[in-house]
Formats: C-alpha cells, sequence, structure tokens
C-alpha cells in the first residue's frame, strides 16, 4: 500500500502528461484539417477556428511536458482541467444541438461525442487527482502576519 501511495501520484501524472503530447501531435501536423474541426463544431467564428487550430496544440503539447517533465507541475494540471472543462462544454453543445461530428482529439478515427465527454470526465478527474496529490506534496507557504 504504502508504494501505491508513493508511484500513483507519478503514474497519473505521467499519463496525463503523455495523453495531452500524443493528443497534440496530429493536430500540430495538419493544424489546417482540425481548424475544419474546430469549424464544425459551429460556436465560434470562422477566423477563431484558425486561431484555436494554431494555438491549442502547441498550448496541450507545453502541459503535456510539464505534466511529464515535472517542472511546473500545478500550472500545466491546472491549465489541462481548464481545457478539459472547455472541452466538456463544447462536446455538451454538439451533444445538445443533436451534431454527429468527430471530436477532433486524437485524429485518426471518429470518437461520438458521447464517448469523449466520458474520456473528458476521465481526464479532468486525472487533473483533479494531479492537483491534490500537488498541493499535498508541497503545501502553499504559510502567510504571515
Amino acid at each position: 500500500m504504502n508504494r501505491l501511495k508513493r508511484y500513483l501520484p507519478v503514474a497519473v501524472r505521467v499519463a496525463l502528461g503523455g495523453i495531452f503530447i500524443y493528443a497534440a501531435l496530429p493536430k500540430i501536423a495538419d493544424p489546417v484539417s482540425f481548424a475544419g474541426t474546430v469549424a464544425s463544431y459551429q460556436i465560434l467564428p470562422y477566423f477563431w477556428s484558425y486561431f484555436i487550430a494554431a494555438v491549442l496544440p502547441f498550448l496541450e503539447l507545453i502541459c503535456g511536458a510539464l505534466l511529464l517533465s515535472g517542472y511546473r507541475v500545478r500550472a500545466g494540471a491546472l491549465i489541462v482541467a481548464a481545457m478539459n472543462a472547455l472541452f466538456m462544454v463544447a462536446l455538451a453543445s454538439l451533444i445538445v444541438r443533436r451534431l454527429d461530428i468527430d471530436c477532433g482529439c486524437f485524429g485518426g478515427s471518429k470518437t461520438s461525442p458521447w464517448l469523449a465527454l466520458a474520456r473528458d470526465v476521465v481526464f479532468l478527474a486525472m487533473a483533479g487527482a494531479v492537483l491534490r496529490f500537488e498541493a499535498k506534496r508541497n503545501p502553499p507557504p504559510a502567510a504571515t502576519t
């Protein structure tokens, strides 16, 4: 049990970092296709689809690298949690509007919005766990009065 407490936080952090790096690479390789996927959500004006397609994959890559490396873990996990919350809102929007498009999460095969939403719930829980583990490991300094 002691080993589990010791290695589980690292395993969750490294897995989440690897997932986000893996998700970023196909988007970086084909930003035009990813911009089309972002546009198919029909949430943002067309110009913003290209802006999001240019910025989001690099943000995912940087956050994944932070989590994987163990440097600035709280910042990486907090941004990953925020991104997942936004992804979940966008996916819920697809479900409510009954749009059956590929989420554009990992490239490759089509993923239903319901499956992508369930997966993002797991990723959000992982980011929350990383934040909780980090808070226990490195508590913020106490304020002096």
